[in-house]
């Protein structure tokens, strides 16, 4: 049995019954006061016992067979109820004041109190205890009402925390819903809007460059790559506003389409060979997503910070997860800051990127003066 079962409060009457019942026996058997009459009083001890346990179902039933136990023993031949049989009587009373509904329990203590009065009155005894043996009842019985209003005040309490907990919960998610809407508004009205412009611009100018087909192919790359950007950026803003058709045109990040970022970047000047190892598995969408954000990092990085020189990007399938590997075969490549203004993550945003799967990063100079940024994604539940 478990501490919580033990701390049931139904277990009260299973244990209070059969005490009370022992202790009426052995209460009548060494107390010379009752002499020939113990077996009548254990007779009346036994069925308080038995009334206390039943109440744990049938409360006002069970006080009705407890307080029995007093006329039963007069009947028989008991020259007075026990000290241990008044204890229980007090209990059961108590318990119904617990138990029951105000406007029920009083019943119990009336017929607590009338049965201790009708055997008061047929054994004999002096006119004081037909109001005194009554009235002991009444503790127990207030006992068990403000039991009982400590529980219901208890409920109460629990119930108003319950309901301020979800009105808290309401208004944080009404703050996130708020937050979203407005992220995605600026990104839609001024960064969105931007990139368009510029996207703009720059097929005005690949249309000038008719005449020089290498810089018109640059240029035509940048412009792809602003339109994909326009792309991306709708999604966001569709994500955050929690609608599922404003993103579905946007090509989702993954390194299924690791080959044609590379593509991009050749486009621009970068010369990139890819290698696939491993088996192909499919991958869980958020790892996916930040293993492609990395590659996707790392060659703004070998743009930006080397230019032109040889690079291999290697992506590795294992059964512990996926690897993605970028090299510079020579030339410098300079980390990128931790944060540059509203530029990329740097190595501290890729860092942190493997750090959720529980993967491992490493970037720096080769000794031939290369550089390299590995990143190890672990599989979930691996």
């Amino acid at each position: 049995m478990t501490l919580a079962q033990l701390r049931d409060p139904g277990l009260i009457p299973f244990v209070l019954g059969p005490l009370i019942g022992v202790l009426a026996v052995v209460e009548t058997t060494l107390d010379p006061f009752f002499g020939d009459a113990a077996v009548a009083t254990w007779v009346s001890g036994v069925l308080l016992g038995g009334g206390i346990v039943l109440a744990r179902w049938f409360p006002l039933t069970g006080t009705l067979l407890a307080a029995g136990c007093y006329p039963v023993g007069a009947l028989l031949g008991a020259k007075g109820p026990g000290g241990a049989a008044m204890i229980g009587l007090i209990g059961v009373v108590g318990w119904v004041g617990w138990r029951e509904p105000p406007r029920r329990s009083p019943l119990a203590l009336g017929t607590g109190a009338v049965a201790l009065a009708l055997t008061s009155v047929v054994t004999g005894k002096p006119s004081w205890e037909l109001l005194f043996v009554p009235a002991i009842l009444l503790p127990g019985w207030f006992l068990g009402l403000l039991a009982r209003a400590n529980a219901a005040r208890a409920a109460q309490l629990a119930e108003l925390a319950a309901a301020l907990e979800a009105e808290r919960e309401a208004n944080a998610q009404a703050a996130v819903v708020q937050e979203r809407a407005r992220i995605a508004r600026e990104v839609h009205d001024a960064v969105a809007h931007s990139v368009s412009v510029m996207t703009l611009q720059l097929g005005g100018l690949r249309r000038q460059l008719a005449d020089r087909p290498e810089q018109q192919e640059i240029v035509l790359g940048l412009e792809r790559l602003g339109r994909q950007s326009v792309e991306e950026m709708r999604g966001l803003v569709g994500i955050l506003r929690e609608s599922g058709t404003a993103g579905a045109a946007a090509p989702q990040p993954t390194l299924e389409r690791a080959d044609a970022l590379l593509a991009e970047v050749t486009r621009a000047g970068l010369p990139v060979r890819l290698r696939v190892e491993g088996e192909t598995v499919p991958l869980p969408r958020t790892l996916d997503t930040s293993a492609y954000r990395v590659l996707q990092e790392a060659m703004t990085n070998v743009l930006r910070h080397a230019g032109s020189v040889p690079t291999v990007v290697t992506i590795s399938y294992a059964r512990d997860g996926v690897s993605v590997a970028v090299v510079n075969e020579r030339g410098e490549v300079r980390p990128v800051p931790a944060s540059r203004g509203r530029g990329g993550h740097g190595l501290v945003g890729m860092r942190e990127r493997v750090a959720l799967f529980g993967g491992s990063f490493d970037a720096g100079p080769l000794p031939d003066g290369g550089y390299a940024v590995r990143a190890h994604f672990a599989m979930p539940g691996r």
